[in-house]
């Protein structure tokens, strides 16, 4: 994998970029004297583990020929407080599932995800981030 990242005013916007051209753009908060133009490197690394979940949920229940309807994911995170570096120390996602979609096929896609095929969950884990899940199936 390679990542171009390049800074694009005179505050912290920057835009990152991937070997396929995909581009997202990052920023600080006002109070850190950005401009609020992106999304925090630190809330990136939450969507990851929003989107990489998201993928081999979806993936394990389509190899199940389950029907799905509708998918999203919540996800609520808390950093450490007082500390630099800041990391995430807990979060929980919300999977919401709507289809004709057994509920322990369900429960299962969620727990090989979060526990088996999804990175950024074990990355997460191994810097000792406390993950929790449910699931609201057809809610």
């Amino acid at each position: 994998m390679k990542i171009a990242l390049k800074r694009i005013d005179d505050g912290f916007n920057m835009e990152a970029v991937d070997e396929q051209g995909h581009k997202v753009l990052m920023d600080s908060s006002v109070e850190n004297g950005g401009k609020n133009n992106g999304v925090r490197p630190m809330q990136m690394l939450i969507m990851g583990l929003g989107g990489c979940s998201a993928i081999d949920v979806v993936m394990i229940l389509k190899k199940q020929r389950q029907e799905i309807t509708d998918f999203r994911i919540e996800i609520e995170a808390d950093r450490e407080q007082g500390k630099e570096p800041s990391l995430w120390e807990k979060a929980h996602i919300v999977f919401y599932l709507s289809g004709n979609i057994d509920a322990d096929k369900a429960s299962r896609a969620v727990e090989l995800s979060m526990n088996k095929y999804c990175s950024v969950a074990e990355t997460l884990r191994q810097a000792k981030t406390q993950l929790t899940w449910e699931i609201k199936l057809n809610s």
